[in-house]
Protein backbone atom coordinates (compact mmCIF):
# COMPACT_ATOMS: atom_id res chain seq x y z
CA UNK A 1 0.00 0.00 0.00
CA UNK A 2 0.99 3.61 -0.41
CA UNK A 3 -0.01 6.31 2.06
CA UNK A 4 0.32 10.06 2.26
CA UNK A 5 1.39 10.91 5.79
CA UNK A 6 1.16 14.44 7.19
CA UNK A 7 3.25 15.61 10.14
CA UNK A 8 2.63 15.48 12.95
CA UNK A 9 1.28 11.98 12.35
CA UNK A 10 -1.68 10.74 14.35
CA UNK A 11 -1.33 7.52 16.33
CA UNK A 12 -4.29 6.12 14.38
CA UNK A 13 -2.55 6.73 11.05
CA UNK A 14 0.67 5.15 12.30
CA UNK A 15 -1.24 2.04 13.43
CA UNK A 16 -2.50 1.59 9.85
CA UNK A 17 1.01 1.40 8.39
CA UNK A 18 2.55 -2.02 7.79
CA UNK A 19 6.16 -2.98 7.15
CA UNK A 20 6.79 -2.68 3.43
CA UNK A 21 4.18 0.04 2.83
CA UNK A 22 5.30 3.09 0.85
CA UNK A 23 4.86 6.51 2.43
CA UNK A 24 4.94 10.00 0.96
CA UNK A 25 5.74 12.17 3.97
CA UNK A 26 4.88 15.88 4.15
CA UNK A 27 5.17 18.44 6.92
CA UNK A 28 7.65 19.47 9.62
CA UNK A 29 10.45 17.11 10.56
CA UNK A 30 13.70 17.56 12.48
CA UNK A 31 17.20 16.43 11.63
CA UNK A 32 19.43 14.86 14.25
CA UNK A 33 22.31 12.42 14.08
CA UNK A 34 24.31 10.77 16.87
CA UNK A 35 26.07 13.90 18.20
CA UNK A 36 22.73 15.74 18.43
CA UNK A 37 21.06 12.71 20.05
CA UNK A 38 23.79 12.65 22.68
CA UNK A 39 23.17 16.33 23.43
CA UNK A 40 19.39 15.84 23.55
CA UNK A 41 19.80 13.10 26.16
CA UNK A 42 22.29 15.23 28.14
CA UNK A 43 19.64 17.98 28.29
CA UNK A 44 17.11 15.45 29.53
CA UNK A 45 19.60 14.22 32.16
CA UNK A 46 20.00 17.82 33.35
CA UNK A 47 16.24 18.44 33.42
CA UNK A 48 16.63 21.14 30.77
CA UNK A 49 14.18 21.98 27.99
CA UNK A 50 14.71 20.41 24.59
CA UNK A 51 15.27 22.71 21.57
CA UNK A 52 12.17 21.36 19.78
CA UNK A 53 8.97 19.63 20.89
CA UNK A 54 9.54 15.89 21.14
CA UNK A 55 5.85 14.96 21.43
CA UNK A 56 4.66 13.45 18.10
CA UNK A 57 7.93 14.46 16.43
CA UNK A 58 9.55 13.02 13.34
CA UNK A 59 13.35 12.84 13.39
CA UNK A 60 15.36 12.23 10.24
CA UNK A 61 18.88 10.87 10.72
CA UNK A 62 20.64 13.07 8.19
CA UNK A 63 23.56 15.45 7.91
CA UNK A 64 22.72 17.41 4.76
CA UNK A 65 25.39 18.92 2.58
CA UNK A 66 25.45 22.70 2.15
CA UNK A 67 22.94 24.06 -0.33
CA UNK A 68 24.06 25.40 -3.68
CA UNK A 69 22.70 28.71 -5.01
CA UNK A 70 18.97 28.40 -5.60
CA UNK A 71 18.63 25.31 -3.34
CA UNK A 72 16.97 25.07 0.07
CA UNK A 73 19.30 22.28 1.16
CA UNK A 74 22.01 20.14 -0.38
CA UNK A 75 22.05 16.38 -0.65
CA UNK A 76 20.07 14.91 2.26
CA UNK A 77 20.56 11.16 2.27
CA UNK A 78 19.98 9.10 5.42
CA UNK A 79 22.69 7.99 7.78
CA UNK A 80 22.94 4.56 9.40
CA UNK A 81 20.31 4.43 12.12
CA UNK A 82 21.95 1.99 14.53
CA UNK A 83 24.19 4.84 15.71
CA UNK A 84 21.08 6.31 17.40
CA UNK A 85 19.99 3.02 19.02
CA UNK A 86 21.40 3.94 22.44
CA UNK A 87 19.20 7.07 22.53
CA UNK A 88 16.07 6.15 20.57
CA UNK A 89 14.13 4.16 23.21
CA UNK A 90 14.28 7.10 25.61
CA UNK A 91 13.09 9.59 22.99
CA UNK A 92 10.31 7.27 21.86
CA UNK A 93 9.18 6.84 25.47
CA UNK A 94 8.99 10.65 25.71
CA UNK A 95 6.74 11.03 22.68
CA UNK A 96 8.75 10.83 19.47
CA UNK A 97 6.59 8.99 16.91
CA UNK A 98 8.66 8.52 13.76
CA UNK A 99 12.32 7.87 13.00
CA UNK A 100 13.75 8.05 9.47
CA UNK A 101 17.06 6.51 8.48
CA UNK A 102 18.56 3.43 6.92
CA UNK A 103 19.50 0.00 8.22
CA UNK A 104 18.18 -2.34 10.88
CA UNK A 105 17.51 -1.38 14.50
CA UNK A 106 18.31 -3.12 17.79
CA UNK A 107 15.77 -5.23 19.71
CA UNK A 108 15.57 -2.44 22.33
CA UNK A 109 14.51 0.07 19.68
CA UNK A 110 11.98 -2.35 18.17
CA UNK A 111 10.54 -2.89 21.66
CA UNK A 112 10.23 0.88 22.17
CA UNK A 113 8.55 1.22 18.76
CA UNK A 114 5.92 -1.35 19.74
CA UNK A 115 5.51 0.00 23.29
CA UNK A 116 4.86 3.51 21.97
CA UNK A 117 2.96 2.84 18.73
CA UNK A 118 5.75 4.46 16.73
CA UNK A 119 7.24 3.58 13.33
CA UNK A 120 10.64 3.50 11.69
CA UNK A 121 10.72 4.66 8.08
CA UNK A 122 13.58 3.86 5.72
CA UNK A 123 14.91 6.41 3.28
CA UNK A 124 16.74 5.17 0.22
CA UNK A 125 20.48 5.23 0.75
CA UNK A 126 22.41 6.75 -2.12
CA UNK A 127 19.49 8.98 -3.11
CA UNK A 128 20.42 12.10 -1.18
CA UNK A 129 19.62 14.41 -4.10
CA UNK A 130 16.10 12.94 -4.32
CA UNK A 131 15.57 13.38 -0.57
CA UNK A 132 16.93 16.93 -0.70
CA UNK A 133 14.57 17.81 -3.56
CA UNK A 134 11.62 17.05 -1.24
CA UNK A 135 12.71 19.75 1.24
CA UNK A 136 10.74 22.99 0.83
CA UNK A 137 12.40 24.93 3.66
CA UNK A 138 15.19 24.43 6.19
CA UNK A 139 15.90 26.33 9.40
CA UNK A 140 18.73 25.88 11.89
CA UNK A 141 17.29 25.00 15.32
CA UNK A 142 20.44 24.55 17.42
CA UNK A 143 24.03 23.38 17.75
CA UNK A 144 25.48 25.11 14.71
CA UNK A 145 28.90 23.96 15.98
CA UNK A 146 27.96 20.44 14.83
CA UNK A 147 28.06 21.59 11.20
CA UNK A 148 26.02 19.29 8.97
CA UNK A 149 24.90 17.42 12.11
CA UNK A 150 23.24 20.49 13.66
CA UNK A 151 19.54 20.13 14.40
CA UNK A 152 17.40 21.62 11.66
CA UNK A 153 13.68 21.95 11.12
CA UNK A 154 12.71 20.89 7.61
CA UNK A 155 9.44 21.30 5.79
CA UNK A 156 9.17 18.37 3.39
CA UNK A 157 6.69 17.46 0.67
CA UNK A 158 6.06 13.93 -0.57
CA UNK A 159 9.35 12.51 0.72
CA UNK A 160 9.38 8.88 -0.51
CA UNK A 161 9.94 6.39 2.30
CA UNK A 162 9.28 2.74 3.16
CA UNK A 163 7.84 1.48 6.46
CA UNK A 164 10.81 -0.53 7.74
CA UNK A 165 9.43 -1.37 11.20
CA UNK A 166 5.74 -0.89 11.92
CA UNK A 167 4.00 -0.26 15.23
CA UNK A 168 3.53 -4.01 15.69
CA UNK A 169 7.25 -4.67 15.36
CA UNK A 170 7.10 -6.23 11.91
CA UNK A 171 10.46 -5.58 10.28
CA UNK A 172 11.39 -5.61 6.57
CA UNK A 173 15.02 -6.22 7.52
CA UNK A 174 13.88 -9.63 8.77
CA UNK A 175 10.91 -10.43 6.52
CA UNK A 176 12.55 -9.24 3.28
CA UNK A 177 15.57 -11.55 3.35
CA UNK A 178 13.37 -14.46 4.49
CA UNK A 179 10.96 -13.91 1.58
CA UNK A 180 13.87 -13.68 -0.84
CA UNK A 181 15.40 -16.94 0.39
CA UNK A 182 12.00 -18.60 0.15
CA UNK A 183 11.66 -17.43 -3.46
CA UNK A 184 15.04 -18.97 -4.30
CA UNK A 185 13.79 -22.31 -3.02
CA UNK A 186 10.68 -22.12 -5.19
CA UNK A 187 8.45 -21.39 -2.20
CA UNK A 188 9.31 -24.73 -0.59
Amino acid sequence: MEYKLECPPSREKLKMLRAGDRVLLSGRIYTARDAAHKRLCALLDDGAALPFPLEDSVIYYVGPTPEKPGQVIGSAGPTTSCRMDAYSPRLLDLGQRVMIGKGNRSPDVVGAIVRNGAVYLAAMGGAGALMGACVRSARLVCWEDLGCEAVRELEVEDMPLIVAIDSLGKNIYESGPAAYLESLNGGI
